[in-house]
């Protein structure tokens, strides 16, 4: 629920999470892998508010949210376990597919729809398969590779997939960032929108906030807003050779964060 700006779920006020930056996040990774608790802890509360962030983009499906937010946490502890803190990958851009499929299996499992268990059973051979497929090419398989490798017809693999496949409303919110929201019918015209995509907006957001407040509100001004930098100039009140250093050191500082 909210209040006052604040957000309560299964207990927790996330205004009064700790916010961690990537550096403590690692840092308290690598204590973690050696097996300090404490540091595990921290990193479980620090990532909470990324766990609801993901609840957002799954609620309209008549599932408490407070459920969602505790598979979404079973997720975000897989993540923090598995991470591998040798790769140069932010830790948000892991552990949101893993949450993600945390609360998809989940969904799947206490779907209303009863489906035959030869179906089923299809269905996650599939999935399996079709996981184990994606982390040998490094990317996601399709259907066709998944009955190939099953040696089983392609439509056979696709209904037992969309039997088990949660049903969705037009107006199911896809992503929410307070008063804002996504909902799948916006999305319907993209055909190039995926997770990937998805993440890398919230890679975005991050880094974005960890600008500066006068370069932060720069980017805002020219990409979000559309205005010139000699409109900025005039708003903010210094010269255009000023903003056009400011964005472009904005710039930089984003694509180093993500």
């Amino acid at each position: 629920m909210r209040r006052e700006g604040k957000v309560e779920i299964s207990g927790v006020t996330t205004s009064e999470i700790e916010v961690l930056s990537e550096e403590e996040k690692r840092r308290l990774l690598l204590l973690a892998h050696s097996g300090d608790a404490l540091a595990r802890e921290r990193l479980i509360l620090g990532n909470l508010r990324l766990v609801l962030s993901i609840v957002g983009r799954f609620s309209g499906r008549g599932e408490n949210p407070d459920d969602l937010f505790q598979v979404g946490c079973i997720g975000l502890i897989k993540a923090i376990d598995h991470f591998n803190t040798e790769l140069d990958v932010r830790f948000s851009t892991y552990a949101v597919p893993m949450i993600i499929g945390e609360m998809r299996r989940y969904l799947r499992d206490n779907s209303s729809i009863r489906v035959s268990r030869s179906v089923r059973d299809l269905a996650y051979r599939a999935l399996r398969t079709r996981e184990e497929i994606s982390r040998r090419l490094g990317r996601e398989a399709s259907t066709a590779e998944t009955a190939g490798e099953l040696g089983i017809p392609e439509r056979e693999v696709s209904a037992a997939l969309e039997a088990i496949t949660q049903p969705v409303s037009l107006y199911d919110s896809v992503f929410s960032d307070g008063d804002d929201s996504v909902y799948v019918i916006d999305q319907l015209s993209d055909s190039e929108v995926s997770d990937e995509i998805w993440i890398e907006n919230i890679a975005l957001k991050e880094a974005i906030a960890r600008l500066g407040e006068r370069e932060r509100a720069i980017i805002k001004m020219r990409f979000y807003r559309g205005k010139t930098q000699m409109e900025i100039a005039g708003e903010i009140g210094i010269s255009q050779a000023q903003v056009s250093r400011l964005e472009k050191s904005a710039i930089d500082a984003i694509r180093r964060n993500m």
